[in-house]
């Protein structure tokens, strides 16, 4: 690594493109989820791009993923933004190796149409889609779009969408569903996913019912990220649920965070407490919230509850976990920082990896420079550790 170089511009890179006929769908040990946003637009920073919707960016952001290591990249969902569908098809067609993290909420249609799209999104990618369904862990969100259920009755739905979903891929005779929430007669779905394939099903949460019905039906559980000892408890309750459900597998795990990361330890946390400092006077210009979708204050989702609990109770946990950004933004989503040297922040998340943690999900502020830095800087670590792991294991074996 080039001492004092980890600031770079992505307009300095230039990197040699990988080869566009990699696997379909990752296998390996370790992978790393990056977001795919058509601005650059974060808490910290009003956007410059042009406009909310800046094709030219978000492909050049996806780019700098692909172009860096990272496995997959996020199309994130808001009642007021950009539909991320059409925005996964327009990746799909110009960036051929990265796969594609599609978010979904249940309210928005009908399981049926939303198999479809989802099945043509992994024919057009040539395999390349995984799907993120989001509950919604806000009323009022949820209202802007015309969802009134409870907390508890969406999840149940969610559920039950997803078994619809995974119906409408493996069916290949018209099927009836008579469910809680949803009645079919005689469907089947003519476009299925691509090869064969089913496309892995992701699910995020930390109330009962989100553990209850994902580690029923997801591939890949979410958690954000928290002190280790508080992972260790959502992994081994995820496992719980799954067995409870029947299943022989448990989902792999995915922790997110929210890397800050620079030259040395003394220059990461200057940095640190810059990007906290511009939070607060973001947050300030804009009348003291950030988000339409998230408040500052008495959040409704027990994972930002988790968040600010933790960091009422100290700004630093483990060695390089930093929660000073989630108690600013109210514990909004992927909010806890890791703060360090890549040396540092890379051993961090082999400490995650020992846990069972399998998906790693990293943005930073910057969005478009922080994800090269940590391409170029973090994850070869992480991989090389992965590896020594792997092999020690295999000699005890």
């Amino acid at each position: 690594m080039e001492r004092g170089r980890i600031a770079l511009s992505a307009r300095e890179v230039d990197p040699v493109r990988p080869d566009p006929t990699r696997p379909q769908e990752s296998t390996g040990p370790v992978e790393f989820l990056g977001i795919a946003a058509p601005s650059d637009a974060s808490e910290t920073s009003a956007r410059t791009t042009s406009g909310p919707l800046d094709l030219a960016y978000l492909e050049r952001l996806v780019r700098a993923h692909a172009d860096h290591g990272w496995t997959r990249v996020l199309f994130a969902y808001g009642s007021s933004g950009a539909d991320p569908a059409a925005l996964a098809a327009y990746v799909a067609a110009r960036v051929p190796d990265v796969e594609l993290l599609l978010a979904h909420r249940p309210n928005v249609s009908a399981p049926t149409y939303a198999a479809k799209t989802f099945a043509t999104l992994d024919q057009v990618s040539g395999g390349r889609l995984s799907v993120h369904f989001i509950t919604g862990g806000n009323d009022h969100e949820q209202r802007r779009e015309g969802d009134t259920l409870t907390k508890d009755e969406r999840y149940d739905r969610t559920g039950e969408y997803i078994r619809v979903v995974k119906q409408a891929w493996a069916s290949e005779t018209p099927f009836d569903h008579h469910g809680t929430h949803y009645d079919l007669e005689d469907f089947v779905l003519d476009v299925k996913p691509f090869g064969g394939r089913t496309p892995t099903i992701s699910f995020g949460g930390s109330s009962d019912a989100a553990y209850r019905v994902g580690a029923a039906e997801a591939d890949v559980f979410a958690v954000w990220g928290e002190p280790r000892a508080r992972t260790r408890e959502q992994i081994e309750r995820v496992h719980a649920e799954a067995t409870a459900a029947g299943r022989a597998t448990p989902p792999r795990i995915h922790a997110a965070f929210r890397p800050i990361v620079a030259p040395t330890e003394a220059l990461a946390w200057e940095k640190a407490h810059r990007v906290l400092d511009r939070i607060e006077a973001r947050k300030a210009a804009l009348g003291g919230a950030l988000s339409r979708r998230h408040p500052i204050d008495a959040p409704e989702n027990a994972g930002s509850q988790r968040l600010l609990q933790i960091a009422a109770e100290g700004d630093r946990h483990d060695e390089v976990l930093w929660t000073a950004t989630a108690r600013a933004t109210g514990g909004a989503g992927n909010s806890n920082a890791l703060v360090g040297t890549p040396e540092q922040v890379a051993q961090a998340l082999l400490a995650y990896y020992d846990l069972g943690v399998r998906v790693i999900s990293a943005r930073g502020y910057d969005l478009l420079d922080d994800a090269v830095d940590f391409g170029r800087y973090v994850i070869p670590l992480v991989r090389e550790g992965v590896a020594e792991r792997d092999a020690a294991a295999a000699r005890v074996a």
